[in-house]
């Protein structure tokens, strides 16, 4: 039988009693508090967040999207609608969920007479797969290390969107010591920059936090097409995503080896 269910969208009037779908038994943690803040300017921006949720159980898939313009992500990407977040859990996998919200995007981004819908994907974690959005009518048009590729559904002839270049000068940028830039767009990242931190501060490793602010900082300094959280080791990243302390410690390991 076909699963019943509805799909809500939240917005300004909304989030504080339905929340955001990440992050809701923890509503008193700072990564849930500062998430909220910020998405109260980036719903004036043109954000959506729509969740399906299944009558009569809980919810079980959402999609987050902006104009290109203000997207969180190290993508040139003005006049496509960009995909930050897909994420179906639990029960809700293997019922269509993601082509359901992907399609709710794209409508949105045709009324807009936007150019096409982007959204950047890895086989990593944090990010869905690129074969989701294969299956969707989108097609690779970009990549960036270390395992990031742009998708792209695009309507016309308008240019593609493409990812920068010069991820080795960003990383630079940050200089000696261990770097962790982060930002609110995920409610996760306030645990998993702490986290990372501490791991640097047991070893002994100078570490400092570099908040990235606004969407032009996270398009123009980000070390990584992900965009809102990394880490950067001495000029060089070490990750994208959040790290146990056994995946820190096996990456400083490879990259001693490396040296």
């Amino acid at each position: 039988m076909k699963e019943k269910y509805e799909i809500k969208t939240v917005d300004a009037g909304n989030v504080d009693e339905s929340g955001f779908f990440c992050y809701m038994s923890k509503r008193k943690e700072p990564g849930y508090k500062q998430k909220r803040d910020w998405l109260e300017a980036r719903f004036a921006e043109g954000m959506k967040i729509k969740v399906i949720h299944e009558i009569g159980g809980r919810d079980t898939a959402f999609i987050e999207y902006i104009p290109g313009e203000y997207a969180w992500r190290a993508v040139y990407a003005a006049g496509y609608m960009v995909i930050h977040c897909l994420w179906v859990v639990g029960k809700g996998k293997g019922k269509g969920y993601s082509k359901v919200l992907i399609e709710e995007c794209i409508n949105d981004a045709r009324k807009q007479k936007m150019k096409g819908v982007a959204m950047l994907t890895s086989d990593r974690t944090w990010l869905v797969s690129k074969d989701v959005f294969e299956h969707n009518g989108f097609t690779e048009v970009d990549s960036a290390p270390p395992s990031f590729q742009l998708m792209v559904n695009r309507f016309g002839s308008a240019p593609e969107p493409a990812l920068p270049s010069d991820w080795d000068a960003r990383a630079r940028a940050f200089g000696k010591g261990l770097t962790v830039i982060r930002t609110p767009q995920c409610p996760y990242i306030e645990n998993g920059a702490r986290d990372i931190l501490t791991f640097a501060k047991e070893k002994g490793i100078r570490a400092k936090s570099v908040e990235l602010k606004t969407a032009q900082e996270v398009q123009e300094q980000s070390p990584s097409a992900y965009g809102v959280f990394g880490t950067v080791l001495d000029g060089q990243l070490l990750a994208y995503q959040y790290l146990l302390q056994k995946d820190f410690d096996k990456l400083l390991l490879e990259r001693n080896k490396g040296n």
